[in-house]
């Protein structure tokens, strides 16, 4: 059972960090556009993208922490519950920082973006760019455990 719990954990911390990742290069592209030109992109982005997190990063938490609880006393239950709390990590950052500006974000007009938008703008990105490095670092990390020797200590 294990075996699979783990390909579980891989595959959605994997497809996770992916995700953030293409959302990072997208959002670094935007920085030499206008306002309205951000703001436009950003809604589209809103319409399903935070969907897509979900059904990412839910599972990758779920399988993640039942695979901490059968680490337990093996030599890649560091590597793991590391893993874990990058995730736990990037699941609060996500819900403090985030998901905040993302629901403000959707009362934003390309037509008539806020006076401070490239402020929420940098907030936003950094949060993204910290939750970003924390996903593929977990993912680095359970790949790392998932090649060590099972022994039991």
């Amino acid at each position: 059972m294990t075996k699979y719990v783990r390909l579980v954990s891989l595959v959605f911390t994997g497809l996770f960090a992916g995700f953030l990742t293409g959302v990072l290069v997208l959002e670094l592209s935007l920085r030499d556009f206008d306002a309205a030109v951000y703001t436009q992109v950003r809604l589209v982005e809103l319409d399903s993208l935070d969907k897509l997190a979900v059904v990412t990063l839910l599972p990758s938490l779920l399988a993640t922490a039942v695979l901490v609880y059968q680490a337990f006393g093996t030599n890649s239950r560091y590597l793991t519950v590391a893993a874990l709390a990058l995730l736990v990590f990037v699941f609060v950052l996500t819900l403090i920082v985030n998901l905040p500006i993302n629901s403000d974000q959707l009362q934003w007009s390309p037509t008539t973006p806020p006076h401070d938008w490239a402020d929420v703008r940098d907030r936003w990105q950094i949060a993204h760019a910290a939750r970003t490095a924390a996903a593929v670092l977990a993912f680095g990390l359970l790949a790392c455990a998932a090649v060590l020797p099972s022994r039991k200590r």
